[in-house]
């Protein structure tokens, strides 16, 4: 029979490094009996060493197995009455990793509280294009021998059809310590295009890199061309293809050509 957990906290670490976790994370951190984190569902630019400062508590880094696989070995170990806090990059419950483990510890009884940061979803309004314009989310993987997925074209088509703005995720490899940058994710939305051929994509699109949103932000507007040789700097990056645009729209995308 189960000792549940009194209650398990999903904390958002927010958009960029450790500055962006809210004040009321620090201080339920400050009280729960055991810390986790989890890195590889987004990029972490932070020192959980400061936070670990903050708290005067270690954190445990989980890796994909461990919360994907066993979640019930760690987060949602239950061997005592503990309180437990799960660090989660950006907002949590925007990877559907963590809804999962709410679902699970739900299942087993465990109370489950969100503490909210901010999220690429809410900072890339930092370009200008209006949030309520953006159609369904994608993300581009690395390719990889024999594989090479297309569904990101299909997603940018349908949301261009529609009239809606198109954000990109561009993937990471945590363990690899790969992060795809802007100009490799041009490489492939033009490979892509080679291989679809239905004339979404080509040399003189329009779109929008983005590159450390939260911190030393480099947003530049520019067709594909004009941006596949542009140095974005560090990670994280991602692309944005806008749709028809605002007036509003246009002046601020041009603060950024």
């Amino acid at each position: 029979m189960f000792l549940i957990i009194n209650m398990l906290y999903l904390i958002g670490l927010g958009i960029y490094d450790e500055g962006d976790i809210s004040i009321k994370g620090v201080e339920i951190l400050k009280r729960v009996d055991r810390i986790y984190a989890e890195l590889y569902t987004s990029f972490f630019n932070g020192d959980l060493k400061t936070i670990e400062n903050w708290v005067g508590k270690r954190i445990n880094i989980l890796d994909r197995e461990d919360l994907e696989g066993h979640p019930e070995d760690n987060i949602l170990y239950n061997s005592s009455k503990k309180d437990v806090a799960l660090l989660v990059c950006g907002d949590p419950l925007i990877a559907t990793t963590h809804a999962d483990i709410l679902l699970r510890a739900n299942k087993m009884g465990i109370k489950v509280k969100v503490i909210h940061s901010s999220s690429v979803y809410s900072a890339i309004a930092e370009t200008g294009l209006h949030i309520y314009k953006f159609g369904k989310t994608t993300t581009l993987p690395f390719p990889e021998k024999k594989y090479f997925p297309t569904s990101p074209y299909n997603v940018i088509k349908e949301n261009l059809r529609g009239g809606m703005h198109t954000l990109i995720l561009l993937d990471i490899k945590y363990e690899e310590k790969r992060f795809m940058t802007i100009n490799e994710g041009i490489e492939i939305l033009l490979k892509m295009e080679k291989i679809k051929r239905e004339n979404v994509i080509d040399n003189e699109t329009l779109i929008v890199g983005v590159a450390r949103l939260g911190n030393d932000t480099t947003i530049k507007t520019g067709t594909l061309n004009d941006l596949i040789d542009f140095n974005f700097g560090g990670p994280p990056h991602s692309i944005i293809i806008p749709a028809n645009l605002h007036f509003t729209e246009e002046e601020m995308l041009n603060l950024f050509k």
